[in-house]
């Protein structure tokens, strides 16, 4: 497709369904560029056609506060396939949204702009706020009717969102619908029948940022466990970090693609199953097994681990340090492990509006 014929076809940001019915949602990230098409299901989705990309949009930013060309290139060409799907599928309604790396960025509009005028795509640059929602959305169907107390991180490249929820003044058998109901936004205010956020907090610091932070420091162990506390001192504002919640009805759930890293090599996976390890509930000292084998490995055995695969053995140890230092500080000894995030919120969020799906 060239920039002339993707201008001229430009598409407009819909409300309602295609005649296919069909929804899309893409998430232009510090690390990968992703898209999911799907129509209604149920109370879920089905997923059409799918694209995942590891662009690394945010190479350099840390450095330089700008996004850099060879990036914004491999981005853009991501962002022609995205844009052949969406045609090829006639996809109408859709969200496509940019996170950490566009808000960071002192080009981001200028990015955004260039998008528009050769793919025609038009990308909303995401607060934190509505990030986090997101993600704690897309795992409505993970909660357990027996959690009171929800703790949702989302790892990303550029940024960590948690997100703390009460649900105790939530019948057990409503708790999923009041967190899919999240999509409005967070309440803060104590209701019947209606999810509430303790707090909520986006470190601007994810699996890209904090490896680059630390690659000075040439041992592989010494960088891992700095990076685990450094972050770990992030969460200071957090105000549940200072007063912790008792573990019965406790649960955390926990999307990104370093969890899911995490639980495929836990079980041992050479290929990547996603009905094996959506849903899988891991315990603590398995969590710090996996990681200890892979400071084991060292970067080298890392890159070559196909559990791990090519194009994450360079952050695998920056996700983890997060990990580790959020596991380290709550009091839970199990985390469920959810291969979902941003684009499945959105998918949820738009479906909702429209009325397309049926109670959960």
């Amino acid at each position: 497709m060239t920039a002339r014929a993707a201008t001229s076809a430009k598409p407009p940001r819909q409300t309602k369904p295609g005649r296919a019915g069909l929804y899309a949602a893409l998430d232009l990230g510090t690390n990968s560029c992703r898209m999911l098409i799907a129509r209604p299901k149920g109370a879920q989705f089905e997923v059409v056609d799918s694209f995942s990309k590891a662009v690394e949009l945010g190479t350099g930013l840390e450095q330089y506060g700008r996004l850099s060309y060879r990036p914004m290139e491999r981005t853009l060409h991501a962002l022609r396939i995205c844009r052949s799907k969406l045609d090829k599928h006639d996809v109408a309604s859709m969200r496509l949204v940019a996170t950490e790396a566009c808000r960071r960025a002192r080009n981001s509009r200028d990015f955004i702009r260039k998008v528009r005028r050769e793919t025609g795509l038009n990308l909303d640059i995401i607060t934190p706020e509505e990030e986090a929602r997101l993600a704690v959305v897309s795992c409505a169907s993970l909660v357990a009717r027996s959690t009171e107390q929800l703790l949702v991180l989302d790892i990303g490249g550029g940024s960590t969102e948690l997100v703390w929820v009460d649900l105790s003044s939530v019948a057990p058998a409503q708790r999923r619908a009041a967190i899919m109901d999240m999509h409005r936004g967070f309440s803060r205010t104590p209701r019947a029948g209606k999810a509430m956020v303790v707090d909520w907090i986006s470190v601007p610091m994810g699996v890209a940022t904090l490896r680059d932070m630390f690659a000075d420091v040439d041992d592989d162990a010494a960088r891992f466990a700095l990076m685990s506390w450094f972050f770990e001192e992030q969460l200071a504002d957090f105000s549940p970090y200072h007063s912790p919640q008792p573990r019965d009805g406790f649960q955390i759930i926990g999307t990104s693609g370093t969890i899911t890293t995490v639980a495929a090599s836990y079980l041992g996976l050479r290929r990547y199953d996603r009905n094996k390890v959506d849903g899988l509930t891991m315990t603590s000292d398995q969590i710090d097994q996996v990681v200890r084998d892979y400071l084991a490995l060292g970067p080298e055995g890392r890159r070559l681990d196909p559990r791990i695969g090519r194009e994450r053995h360079t952050q695998i140890m920056s996700g983890a340090a997060i990990l580790m230092a959020l596991m380290r500080v709550w009091p839970t000894d199990r985390m469920s492990v959810a291969d979902r995030g941003l684009r499945e919120g959105l998918l949820y969020s738009q479906m909702t509006r429209d009325g397309v799906l049926l109670p959960v």
